[in-house]
């Protein structure tokens, strides 16, 4: 990424000193650029679609963020879009590898889990059978033996006795099975617990505890196939990157983290609040623009401020602004329609709120 970075940089100084982009210098250098971002692209696709092969619970989710930025490559291949893929890319396979992992050792420990207990149930089972066999042979062999008896009374009461064994054989098992059975549901029963953790740490992000870009356009899928109004909000923190290189990654998270909660302690409890991906979130509003338009203000005023995090230097307070792009469902209209409206709009508030004196778009 930073080799595509400068040769968009040293085409725009070269078009200045050698005559222009017509040169025969800048044409090959913005084929060789073209195949460069070419190749960039078909990486990202490849790494999305092996996410999956490689985790299917969460690779899916992957594919879809590398996608994202991949397609915006083939419109807009400028320094600033290729330095945010690049962030982009890293964050989103960074955080795409811890959870993974994650996943992986929790999936192996409750296999692992699983099989003791249905070993233990098994040899538990076998012992019980063990037992009643035994007895029962017991009782066979005591009704064998009967048929050397002469005596009514000892023939009766070997009868007697026999009867009471298996009956109290033959509750034994039964008693035995039962708790057997109660043991082995309650064991599946923790382990469906489990695997709704699990569930729900998949699809949640790692750093800010938001609900991840995966879950958000399922539930944005889900609004749009119920139907009724339906409004979606994308949130970029002005100035992000500079945060960043000047106080280091560190403070970015600790910056994000405390976005991300103010974020979630504005939204109303309909409202869907998730990381999009780097500095960016989405929030999806089950209303109309209107309704929608008064609740990103009273967003952007709650979110926008002075933020206190803790610097290699020690404490210090940075100024934070977000802009927002927001966009209301249009019947007949896909997710990615909408969701690229909603951008564009962010975009556009973004350039505007550069200008002094101008009126960002709605």
């Amino acid at each position: 990424m930073i080799s595509l970075k400068k040769y968009l940089d040293s085409a725009s100084d070269g078009a200045a000193q050698q005559g222009g982009p017509d040169s025969p210098r800048e044409k090959a250098l913005a084929n060789l650029l073209a195949l460069a971002v070419a190749a960039y692209r078909s990486a990202l696709r490849e790494m999305g679609a092996c996410s999956i092969d490689a985790c299917p619970a969460l690779g899916q989710g992957l594919k879809k963020s590398l996608g994202k930025l991949e397609e915006k490559l083939s419109t807009d291949i400028r320094s600033e879009t290729l330095e945010a893929s690049q962030t982009g890319a890293q964050g989103q396979l960074q955080d795409w590898g811890r959870r993974t992992a994650a996943h992986y050792r929790q999936k192996t420990a409750e296999v692992k889990d699983l099989l003791i207990v249905m070993a233990r149930t098994a040899e538990s089972v076998g012992e019980r059978d063990q037992r009643c066999a035994g007895q029962l042979n017991e009782v066979t062999s005591r009704l064998q033996n009967i048929a050397s008896l002469d005596d009514l009374t000892q023939i009766r009461a070997s009868i007697e006795r026999s009867a009471a064994d298996l009956k109290s054989s033959v509750e034994r098992m039964a008693d035995e099975g039962k708790k057997a059975i109660a043991d082995l549901r309650a064991e599946v029963s923790s382990y469906q617990v489990k695997l709704e953790e699990a569930e729900e740490l998949a699809s949640r992000d790692a750093l800010t505890g938001l609900r991840n870009r995966f879950w958000a356009e399922d539930q944005i899928e889900r609004h749009i196939a119920e139907g009724g109004p339906l409004s979606v909000a994308i949130i970029d923190i002005d100035d992000f990157k500079r945060v960043n290189d000047e106080q280091g990654h560190l403070v970015g998270d600790e910056l994000l983290q405390q976005f991300a909660a103010e974020l979630k302690s504005a939204s109303r409890s309909t409202d869907v609040i998730g990381r999009w991906g780097g500095d960016e979130f989405i929030l999806v509003l089950e209303c109309k623009a209107a309704e929608a338009e008064a609740q990103i203000d009273r967003l952007r005023a709650w979110v926008c401020g002075t933020y206190a995090v803790q610097s290699r230097n020690g404490p210090l307070k940075l100024k934070m602004e977000a802009s927002i792009g927001l966009a209301e469902y249009q019947p007949g209209e896909s997710m990615k329609e909408l969701l690229a409206r909603a951008d564009t709009a962010m975009y556009e508030r973004k350039a505007a709120s550069r200008v002094p004196g101008s009126v960002p778009k709605r």
